[in-house]
């Protein structure tokens, strides 16, 4: 596989590649519009917000295609991800987060979450993960409620 970085205005690197394996990158930014094809003039497919993962596919230009979790393809702007954080996004309806490692742990105030309810991973524990919502939440969630690409 062969790797190129760039870096964003932001000064943030992007991973940037030229290789048929998909590699796993979240949205850094606020929020982001998701588009059908490579550039503004594409219909807006979805608008998602910090920490949401994806795969990426392949770059076009300043833009990525991108795979969600229920693996339909989007395109967004290349500087709105990247790939130095670890990301996941609940694939349950709703999503009980804890305050511990385990289901013997109290719910937090802010569960359950639903679907598509993004985090950054700050790690893992016997098959838990200390996850942080972008309003710097934080809580435990169960990995098999959540997928990460």
């Amino acid at each position: 596989m062969k790797f190129r970085i760039i870096t964003t205005l932001a000064a943030l690197p992007v991973l940037l590649f030229s290789s048929p394996h998909a590699i796993a990158a979240c949205v850094q930014a606020e929020k982001a519009n998701l588009r059908h094809g490579p550039s503004t003039s594409h219909q807006k497919t979805w608008e998602v917000y910090r920490y949401m993962p994806f795969k990426v596919l392949k770059r076009e230009g300043d833009w990525a295609r991108i795979q969600d979790l229920d693996s339909d393809i989007h395109w967004i702007h290349a500087r709105l991800l990247s790939n130095n954080l670890k990301c996941a996004v609940v694939k349950v309806d709703r999503a009980n987060v804890r305050s511990g490692p385990g289901g013997q742990h109290s719910t937090v105030a802010w569960s359950p979450v639903p679907k598509y309810y993004a985090f950054k991973i700050l790690q893992t524990r016997a098959g838990w993960l200390e996850v942080e919502d972008a309003a710097s939440n934080r809580g435990w969630i169960n990995q098999g409620l959540v997928w990460t690409p």
